[in-house]
C-alpha cells in the first residue's frame, strides 16, 4: 500500500474507499467533533480578496494549501462564531492533529513522488559525453531525485543541516556550553490559559508549543544579545519532543575566545550542581527542588525509567566533590558539597548527587528544567542531528509524531555558508526530464559552481577581489555571498 486505505459505508450498504483529501474525510472520522458533517479541505480553496500569499513573486499563489487550512481549524474564536468543540476535545484532539499532519506529510511526499519524472541529476562530464555520442534523451541520463532538501524532516534536509553545524565547529572550534531547556507544562501562561477553560495542560498541545517558542526566543536574546554567559559567536540549536509530548531544546553556545570559561574554578561561576539553602535562599531553592533533581533511582527506586538493568542511565547520584575539575575523559566534575541540605522526593533522602547542573538566573527566570553543561569536545554535536530515511515510502512509513511534534533547526553563520568542491567536469547538474542534454548543457549556468567561481575570482587580478587569496574555501562565506540569479561570488555588504 502506497496510500491510507479509507472504505466508508454508504447508506445503501455499498463500500466506497476516498481520500485524506475528500471533503468529507474528517466528518467521517470523527463524527463527535463535526456532528453536523461539515465539509473539510478539498483541492482549489480559493483565498479572499486581497489575501493572496507571496504577492511580491511572479506566480502569487491564490489557493488555500492543506497545512493552512489545518492551521485555520485549531485557531481559538469567540463563541459566538464557533464553539470550540475541537479544541475541548482532548485526547481526541491530539488524534485529530495526528491524523492532519499525517494527510499534510502525505500531500507533501505524494507531490514529490508524482513529480520524480520532471527531475533528474548527473554530473557534467556524463551529460556531455551523451551528447557526443548522439543521446541527447533525458530518459537516457542521470538518475532520479527520491526525497529533496527542502523536504523539512527528511534524511537530505537534516543531513545538510548537520554538515552546516559541523561547519560551524570547524570555523568556532568545540562548543563551550550545551544547554537543555525543557517546556514546563505549569507555566502561569498556561495554566491560566487552560484554567479558563476547564482543561489540562495535555489538552491543548499547541499552547504549550507556542508558549515554550516564545521562551526559548527569550533564552535566545539572553543568550546572545544580553550576553548573560559572554560575548557569543554562534548558536546552534534542535527542537524535539519527549516521549510524553513536552517540547525541549539542545542548545549549543560558541563563546568569543576573551570570554571562555578554561579553568575549572571558572565554571562555578555559572553552573551549580547543589541544593541552595533554604533560608538564605528559599526560592531558588524551591525551583531547584521542583525542577532540577534526578530520581530517586538506583537502590530506592529500581524500577525508575532511567534505570538500566541496576544501574542509573544518568550516572545519577554522582559522587560529591569538594571542587571542581576536568576528568580525565575532558567532562566537568561539578562541585557538590557533602554537607549540603537534603530534600525528600517520594519518601527518598536526596543530596547534592542527584542534583542535574544549572545556571541560577535562567533557572529564576524561567522557572523549567534548564540543564547547562560546559563542554568543550565534539561529542556535544551528536545532538544537533536525528536520523531518518530517503526513501520517499519508507520514509512515510517509518515517521514518529504526536500532537506536540514540531522541529525547528536554525545556526548562527551567515545563510550561504554551504561550500562544495569536484573534479573537473563532475559537478552535479539538475534537469527536467524533457529537456534533451544538448539543451541543458548550452544553458550559460552548466559551466558555473561555487568552485569554480571560487577559483576564478582567486586567479582575478581586481584589487577588491585580492582579500580572496587570503582566505582558505571553508573561510569563503564569511566575506563572499553566492548569488544564485548571476552564479558568481560578490563581496558581503
Amino acid at each position: 500500500m502506497d496510500k491510507r486505505d479509507i472504505i466508508v459505508q454508504k447508506s445503501c450498504g455499498s463500500l466506497q474507499r476516498i481520500s485524506e483529501l475528500h471533503p468529507l474525510f474528517m466528518a467521517l472520522q470523527y463524527p463527535l467533533l463535526f456532528p453536523c458533517g461539515e465539509d473539510g479541505y478539498r483541492l482549489g480553496i480559493s483565498y479572499s480578496e486581497n489575501s493572496l500569499r507571496n504577492s511580491n513573486s511572479e506566480n502569487p499563489r491564490d489557493k488555500l494549501t492543506l497545512r493552512e487550512w489545518y492551521a485555520f481549524r485549531i485557531q481559538d474564536r469567540p463563541l459566538s462564531v464557533e464553539f470550540p468543540t475541537l479544541l475541548q476535545s482532548g485526547k481526541t484532539y491530539h488524534q485529530f492533529l495526528v491524523d492532519g499532519f499525517a494527510s499534510v506529510e502525505s500531500h507533501r511526499l505524494k507531490f514529490i513522488r508524482y513529480n520524480q519524472d520532471l527531475l533528474r541529476v548527473d554530473n557534467y562530464n556524463n551529460l556531455r559525453r551523451a551528447v557526443e555520442r548522439g543521446d541527447v534523451e533525458p530518459s537516457s541520463a542521470g538518475s532520479r531525485l527520491i526525497v529533496p532538501s527542502s523536504l523539512v524532516g527528511g534524511d537530505p534536509y537534516m543531513r545538510v543541516n548537520y554538515l552546516d553545524t559541523m561547519t560551524i565547529c570547524r570555523w568556532f572550534g568545540y562548543p563551550d556550553l550545551f544547554i537543555t531547556f525543557t517546556c514546563n507544562p505549569k507555566w502561569p501562561e498556561i495554566t491560566r490559559f487552560v484554567r479558563n477553560r476547564g482543561l489540562n495542560p495535555e489538552d491543548r498541545p499547541d499552547i504549550l508549543s507556542r508558549v515554550f517558542k516564545i521562551k526559548l526566543e527569550e533564552l535566545m536574546i539572553d543568550l546572545k544579545e544580553r550576553h548573560i554567559f559572554g560575548r557569543v559567536r554562534a548558536v546552534v540549536y534542535t527542537i524535539e519532543f519527549q516521549k510524553r509530548g513536552l517540547p525541549q531544546a539542545h542548545i549549543l553556545l560558541f563563546l568569543h575566545r576573551e570570554d571562555k570559561f578554561p579553568e575549572a574554578a571558572d565554571i562555578d561561576k555559572i553552573i551549580s550542581a547543589e541544593i541552595p539553602n533554604p533560608v538564605e535562599n528559599p526560592v531558588l531553592h524551591a525551583v531547584v527542588c521542583t525542577h532540577m533533581i534526578h530520581g530517586p533511582c538506583g537502590t530506592a527506586k529500581p524500577r525508575s525509567p532511567c534505570m538500566v538493568g541496576s544501574t542509573c542511565s544518568k550516572h545519577f547520584p554522582k559522587k560529591c566533590t569538594e571542587r571542581t575539575t576536568i576528568g580525565e575523559d575532558g567532562y566537568p566534575i561539578y562541585k557538590r558539597s557533602k554537607t549540603g541540605p537534603t530534600i525528600y522526593k517520594d519518601r527518598v533522602a536526596l543530596d547534592n548527587g542527584s542534583v542535574v547542573p544549572y545556571n541560577p538566573y535562567l533557572l529564576l527566570k524561567y522557572r523549567a528544567h534548564i540543564n547547562v553543561e560546559w563542554c568543550n569536545q565534539s561529542k556535544a554535536i551528536k545532538w544537533t542531528r536525528l536520523n531518518d530515511t530517503t526513501i520517499v515510502g519508507t520514509f512515510q512509513h517509518v515517521r514518529l509524531f504526536g500532537g506536540y511534534s514540531r522541529l525547528t533547526f536554525t545556526t548562527g553563520l551567515p545563510h550561504d555558508r554551504k561550500v562544495c568542491f569536484h573534479l573537473p567536469g563532475e559537478r552535479g547538474v539538475v534537469f527536467d526530464d524533457e529537456d534533451p542534454i544538448d539543451k541543458v548543457l548550452e544553458k550559460s549556468s552548466m559551466g558555473v559552481s561555487k568552485f569554480l567561481s571560487w577559483m576564478k575570482i582567486n586567479s582575478s587580478e581586481e584589487e577588491e577581489l585580492q582579500i580572496a587569496k587570503d582566505l582558505l574555501y571553508c573561510q569563503f562565506p564569511t566575506k563572499f555571498v553566492w548569488n544564485k540569479d548571476q552564479r558568481e561570488w560578490t563581496l558581503r555588504k
